[in-house]
This record gives C-alpha cells, sequence and structure tokens, in this order.
C-alpha cells in the first residue's frame, strides 16, 4: 500500500488532509515528534497517549551506524525498534551531513536500507543548501540533489520517498527543484534547508522559500517543513499550504531550561508564573520545577513543550476548519518583528494565494490590524467587482459612508427619500472599498467586521479600491455623497418623480454575476421573476423564474446555490469552458444520478473556478450532465487521484432510452 492525501477541509492555501498509510491514518497539519533511536527522551507510546501524537519521525542514519540498533531494524523490523505500531517517516542523514560533514554513508545505501526496515516514508540523502549559497552553488546542490532523487525513486520498492526541496534563499530555485521533483513521481516533499533561516528568526525568507516551493510542487502530494517544531511558524506554515512539521526542540529546549510557548520561548530562570494552564504548569510552579532533579526536570519541561505545540497544532487545525486561519495568522505575527516582515511577502502573493482561497467561510471575517486589508478574498472581491459587477443605467449614485449592516435595510428611508426626486443606484463605501448596496448581504461585504477607525494603510487602501471602481463602473454617472436632505438639490433627472430601485432584485441579478460571471444574472432572471422570502427573518430563500427554481440563497453567507433550472440557463448563454468541470464520459452516468466527481474522472476545469465556487458539470461533449460545488480549483483537481472535486448537487437525467451505463468508476 502507497501512502495517499485527500483534502476534507481547507482555509488559505492551508489544508486539513487525510494521510493514509500502511500503518495508519493521520490528520494534517501535524507535527512528527524526533525520537531519538538510542535512548528515547519520551517513548512513542507515551508521545500517544499524553499528546495524540499520530505519525512520528526518527533517523535511518544512526540506526544504520550503531550496530545493536541496525541488527534489531533488520530482524524485526523499524516498528519493532522502537515500539511503535503507527506510521513513521525516517530521515536520511542530511542534517548530519549538514552539521558534521562526510557521514559515510552513500545515497542508495541509505534509501535501500529505509527500504529494508520497514519505514512508510523514507527520505533521501539529499545536499543541504545553507541561506549564505551563492545562486550558482545552490543550482550546483540541487543538480545534485535530482540527481539522487531519480536514482532513489528508481530503488524504493514499495516505500513512499520523500524528496526534499533544496534551493538556498532563492524562491525561484525552490519552484525549479520542486517542479522537477514533482515530474519524478515523488510521494512525500520536504521542503528542506530551513533550520538555518528559523534559527536566525529570518520568517520572511522562510515564507519566499515556501512560496516558491509550493508553486513548484503538485498540489496532491503531502509538504512537510523540515526542522520546524516551533509553534510560532506553525500558522504562517499552514496558511502557505505545510502539512507536516517536526522538530526535537521539545527534548533540545528541555535540557537547556527552556520553556516553549506558542509566542515565543522563555527560560525557566526568568519566570516567576507561568502562562501556561497545560498539566505540567498547572501542577508545578516556575520554583517548583527549578527545585526538582535535572532529569525529572528536564522530562517535565519536555511534556510542557510537546503539551503546548500539539495544542498549536490543534488550534491550526480548528481555524482551518472555522476559517479563521489569517486571523491566526496576523495574531501570532505580533509576536516577532520578523514576522512581521513575513506578512509583507505573503501580502505581495495574493493573486497566487487566491488561487486557493475558499469562495467563503462558514463565520465572519474579523479585521486585525493592518494587513487584513490584504487578505486573497478582499483582492478578489475587488477584482470580481471590477469584472463582473454591471451597473444599472441610473444617471445618478449616490454614496453612503460605512453604518449599520445590512445597509440597505439600514438606509431604507434615504433611499426613499433620494427616489422621490430622481433615480439612482447607491454604494457604500465600507472600510474595505466600494460595496454596492444590493451586494450589502454577500459574503465579505456583509460579513466583515471592521472597527469604526481603521488604520491608514487599510484606509488608503479602500480609497484606492472606490476610486478604481467610481473610475470603471460610474463613469459618467452623477456621484454624490449623501448629506441629508440637500443631497436631492444635487441630483440629476429629466423627468422628475418618484423612481423605483428594485434592491431585492438587483441583489440578485448582481450576486449572481460576482458568483459565476458577467451576464449571468440577466441569464438567470430572464422570464418573470418571483422571489420566495422567508417568513421568520424575511430575508430572500429562492429565486422561481417562469415557474422553475433557478437559485436559493445560503443566508449566512449571502451567495447562491445553484439549482439545476438555472445551470441550463448558465450552461446556454456563458461559453465553454467558463464555470465548468468536464468529465469523464464513463462517469456521466453516475454523475447524472447525483454522485460526485473524483478526481481522476475529471478531465478540464474552469481556470476561474475557486474552491465552493458552483459549477457546471458537463461532458466531452459540453453536454448539461450535473451541477455541484468545486472542493478543488483545476490545478488540483488535474493533480489528485483520491477524494473528491466536485460536490453534485443535482445530476441532470438521462433521457429514456439512453444507451446503458458502465461499470461504475467508483467500483
Amino acid at each position: 500500500m502507497t501512502t495517499t492525501l485527500e483534502i476534507k477541509e481547507r482555509d488559505a492555501a492551508g489544508r486539513i488532509c487525510e494521510f493514509s498509510t500502511p500503518h495508519g491514518k493521520v490528520t494534517t497539519p501535524t507535527l512528527l515528534p524526533v525520537i531519538n533511536p538510542n535512548i528515547p527522551f519520551i517513548s512513542p507510546k507515551e508521545m500517544r497517549g499524553k499528546f495524540g501524537t499520530q505519525m512520528i519521525i526518527t533517523n535511518s542514519y544512526i540506526i544504520k551506524k550503531t550496530p545493536r540498533l541496525h541488527d534489531a531494524a533488520i530482524e524485526k523490523g523499524l516498528h519493532s525498534l522502537i515500539d511503535w505500531d503507527g506510521p513513521v517517516m525516517t530521515d536520511s542523514g542530511t542534517f548530519q551531513m549538514y552539521v558534521y560533514g562526510d557521514v559515510g554513508v552513500g545515497p542508495l545505501e541509505i534509501v535501500e536500507f529505509e527500504r529494508e526496515i520497514g519505514t512508510d516514508v523514507g527520505t533521501i540523502l539529499d545536499i543541504f543548501s545553507t541561506p549564505d549559497r551563492s545562486h550558482e552553488q545552490c543550482s550546483d546542490d540541487i543538480a545534485k540533489t535530482l540527481e539522487r532523487a531519480k536514482a532513489s525513486i528508481e530503488i524504493k520498492g514499495g516505500m513512499s520517498l520523500a524528496c526534499t526541496v533544496q534551493g538556498g534563499v532563492y524562491p525561484d530555485l525552490r519552484e525549479y527543484c520542486a517542479r522537477e521533483i514533482s515530474k519524478m513521481g515523488a510521494d512525500f516533499c520536504p521542503i528542506g534547508g530551513v533550520v538555518p533561516l528559523m534559527e536566525g528568526q529570518r520568517y520572511a525568507d522562510l515564507a519566499r522559500v515556501i512560496i516558491g516551493a509550493k508553486k513548484g510542487l503538485d498540489p496532491s502530494k503531502p509538504v512537510h517543513l523540515f526542522g520546524a517544531g516551533h509553534p510560532l511558524v506553525f500558522p504562517m506554515a499552514a496558511a502557505l499550504g505545510c502539512d507536516f512539521f517536526d522538530s526535537s526542540a521539545y527534548a533540545k529546549y528541555a535540557k537547556d531550561g527552556r520553556m516553549i510557548f506558542p509566542d515565543g520561548t522563555a527560560h525557566l530562570n526568568d519566570l516567576s508564573e507561568s502562562p501556561c494552564a497545560c498539566p505540567v504548569c498547572s501542577a508545578h510552579s516556575p520554583d517548583g520545577l527549578r527545585k526538582l532533579p535535572e532529569r525529572q526536570r528536564e522530562r517535565l519541561l519536555a511534556e510542557h513543550n510537546l503539551y503546548v505545540t500539539f495544542a498549536e497544532i490543534r488550534r491550526v487545525r480548528q481555524a482551518i476548519r472555522e476559517g479563521s486561519l489569517w486571523e491566526l495568522v496576523e495574531e501570532r505575527a505580533q509576536a516577532h518583528p520578523s514576522l512581521i516582515d513575513a506578512l509583507r511577502v505573503i501580502e505581495g502573493e495574493k493573486e497566487w494565494l487566491e488561487r486557493y482561497e475558499p469562495l467563503s467561510k462558514g463565520r465572519s471575517l474579523f479585521y486585525k490590524g493592518r494587513y487584513t486589508i490584504h487578505r486573497p478574498i478582499f483582492h478578489r472581491y475587488a477584482a470580481r467587482l471590477l469584472e463582473r459587477y454591471e451597473p444599472q443605467p441610473q444617471p445618478n449614485a449616490v454614496v453612503f459612508d460605512e453604518g449599520r449592516k445590512p445597509y440597505a435595510r439600514n438606509r431604507l428611508s434615504e433611499m426613499n427619500s433620494v427616489l422621490e426626486s430622481a433615480p439612482a443606484s447607491f454604494v457604500v463605501r465600507s472600510a474595505f472599498g466600494p460595496v454596492p448596496i444590493e451586494l450589502d448581504e454577500m459574503y465579505p461585504c456583509g460579513q466583515s467586521v471592521f472597527p469604526e477607525t481603521t488604520d491608514a494603510e487599510t484606509q488608503g487602501h479602500a480609497s484606492g479600491a472606490f476610486e478604481a471602481f467610481e473610475k470603471a463602473k460610474l463613469c459618467g454617472k452623477n456621484v454624490v455623497g449623501w448629506a441629508g436632505r440637500a443631497t436631492a438639490d444635487r441630483l440629476v433627472c429629466d423627468d422628475c418623480g418618484k423612481t423605483v430601485f428594485d434592491v431585492e432584485t438587483e441583489r440578485v441579478r448582481q450576486t449572481a454575476n460576482m458568483q459565476f460571471g458577467a451576464g449571468a444574472g440577466n441569464a438567470l432572471l430572464d422570464g418573470k421573476i418571483e422571489l420566495v422570502k422567508s417568513r421568520a427573518t424575511e430575508k430572500l430563500r429562492n429565486v422561481i423564474v417562469d415557474g422553475e427554481h433557478v437559485l436559493s440563497m445560503r443566508a449566512t453567507e449571502g451567495l447562491f446555490t445553484l439549482k439545476q433550472a438555472g445551470a441550463r440557463r448558465l450552461h446556454a448563454v456563458l461559453s465553454p469552458p467558463a464555470m465548468r468541470v468536464t468529465i469523464h464520459d464513463d462517469a456521466v452516468p453516475f454523475v447524472a444520478e447525483g454522485k460526485s466527481v473524483f478526481p481522476k474522472f475529471a478531465l478540464d476545469c474552469d481556470v476561474g473556478l475557486r474552491p465552493y465556487d458552483e459549477c457546471l458539470i458537463v461532458d466531452s461533449r459540453d453536454r448539461l450532465v450535473g451541477v455541484g460545488r468545486v472542493l478543488l480549483n483545476r490545478e488540483e483537481m488535474l493533480s489528485f487521484k483520491t477524494g473528491t472535486a466536485v460536490k453534485t448537487r443535482e445530476g441532470v437525467k438521462q433521457q429514456s432510452g439512453a444507451p446503458p451505463a458502465p461499470k461504475s468508476p467508483e467500483k
């Protein structure tokens, strides 16, 4: 059995995955504690019982070079040697080679040994490129690493093999190395050579290295940030797409009297009280720990370090589940100035990050400071507003300042007073930019929580976004800022008198445009329109056109679920590949019955579709066979072989007399 990876939940470029191995399944992101094969500081079984450890990493080089361990591993296997029945990864000695020089073992020799002792994930003996090496030197290192990777893959047998991405501090080399390793078919992809960056707190360089590697890697492969074991970097690294972390820091720090915390490290001698509520700190004060015998104190400090480290891993996973990972990243960045530098690097990668950003979250979006405005979701909103929003022909556009949400309900009297004088549309100058009032309930407009006064950078960004919108969408209109009753004196009207602005119908039209593309709103609303509202909340629930149910509103997000009748309308007017996922013809009968699309049956996908976007499922001749929601973007969909690519909501039934369905691809 080989290892596989399946995305279960996601936020930012981060993901919760199920990693399957011959010795069990692992939920990522997770930490692999380093186990010393000679004298485990804490046994693997204790790791599982106390800290919830799912997978561990140990060193095959040390095992091979220690006769007692070597013989036992060959005779009984690695799992028996370390008394652990779960998944195991082995390192190859690359770090020892970096520290001590020649390690006296060949690159193929160590891979053969890893294979023989039955590790789940072995690692190649790559060339460690230190941060001080030049671009040319790192290129040479990569050439050797790739040569070793290719030869190692040929002899790995049934073992999954980790092929390390090197390249020093050069993003272009990291991307190149990652791309070449992906072409070779590596099973597991560590990002190596980063320990010196973390030790030097060069987090901006670390962010560049991760992003460079991720851009080149096959998205279906697990990504391991080698040597990263301090919780301070977990949120940022996870948000950029890292799945695995490992470190022996829990033991090394304990021997030095240092305690790990989510926001940094403190020496036991410097603490009067511990801010931690882990079992160790709850039972022992810092003074009590200092009075313990050395060995007992080291053991308890190591336990504390693991409790804190695994708690942060769980916090990261929970943030992914609830859609608050960017908030956690921004909060943790306040712990160190170099992490703020890393955020500056990340903000320059909005276009890349936006491809992985889910359409919406299951919760409100909270402002955390000047970096909030640079989140990919706001970049997407601004881009779609300029590309997809279709302004109505009213000659006036009245601009309201930020106010209570939802804007339309709370500005209803002001809107009516304007419409008594002249036709107009309405825009809110929100904390993050322009919001046409009919989009006030759509994510992220209706779900973002900003303070009354934001920072200067956010204000400048919002002003720039409004200017771009005004130039692109309000050109030729009489743009008037709301000034109470005096507003009417500034309106223009050829035939003045009371006019109507149907905000509910426009909400449907423009939200559909923002979700599905320019022109989608008109296509969906072409006919007699009936808007069905909730009796309890009076909010829109369903859209009926010519007696057909075309859309349903997801109230918490202000976004639409596309129904079969709506899908038919969009399929008729949107040219391929817009909104489409094209599937193998063998899968058509099953999708038509409502079964989901597996990645291996996806032939192509609209490059503009994002995770959780609605989509049209079509066959190879562009015939509509279903409507659903994509769980993967195009790059992921064409890379993964396991999991679900599209969650089918409705299938389009085949006509009677159609040929019998082929054997189910699910089997």
